[in-house]
């Protein structure tokens, strides 16, 4: 029973979990810190981007389930040590399993700028511009930053660049959406700010 149980946790990762697995299974071996700047660097655009504590509580799980083995690095400059992590064979096996079976599940979207446009009521008009003068420029800022990742030449491989070129065209959408919002603001001031109770007509 006990074998069983093993198997199971071993197919059941929480999706940060097979990320991690997923960014050693690049072949190179990484610290815990490496990880971190890893996911900062590609994660951050489409998934959200784990803790350092996240991390290292992943790592654990996927060395304990044979995904992963590590080993400490000394250095003889009098630097402190540090543990880097590879991935083993049963653990590409069960990346590339899971990156071929598992269900796709669909993004869940939690827009901070669009929760508080819903409850526009509650605001001053010129608040909730701001609101969306901050989220164009946020995604005009991340767009840039996509997009110059995207022009560099790194180790990841064609994938993560097709992916960059993605998130570049995904943040550009974003910062065109928030243009289009606040014209729509500029609207709703022309006739009138509405009443919460009031329904509003979708356009024809």
């Amino acid at each position: 029973m006990r074998c069983v149980a093993d198997e199971t946790n071993k197919r059941t990762l929480p999706t940060t979990g097979w990320a991690v697995l997923g960014l050693l299974s690049f072949g190179e071996e990484l610290s815990g810190y490496d990880l971190k700047k890893r996911s900062d660097l590609c994660l951050r655009f489409f998934f959200s981007s784990p803790s350092f504590s996240q991390i290292y509580s992943e790592l654990k799980r996927l060395e304990k389930a044979g995904y992963a083995t590590s080993r400490r690095i000394s250095h003889d400059t009098g630097t402190r040590d540090k543990r880097v992590y590879r991935i083993t064979e049963e653990g590409s096996a069960a990346v590339r399993e899971w990156a071929r079976q598992a269900p796709v599940d669909p993004p869940v979207l939690k827009h901070g700028p669009m929760l508080r446009l819903w409850l526009g009521h509650l605001l001053d008009p010129a608040q909730m511009r701001e609101v969306l003068l901050r989220q164009r420029d946020f995604a005009e800022d991340m767009r840039l930053r996509a997009a110059a990742d995207a022009a560099q030449d790194g180790p990841a491989g064609a994938y993560p660049a097709v992916t960059l070129k993605w998130a570049e065209r995904y943040y550009a959408s974003e910062r065109d959406l928030a243009a289009v919002m606040l014209d729509d603001l500029d609207d709703l001031d022309e006739f009138g700010r509405r009443d919460p109770g009031q329904s509003i007509r979708s356009p024809s």
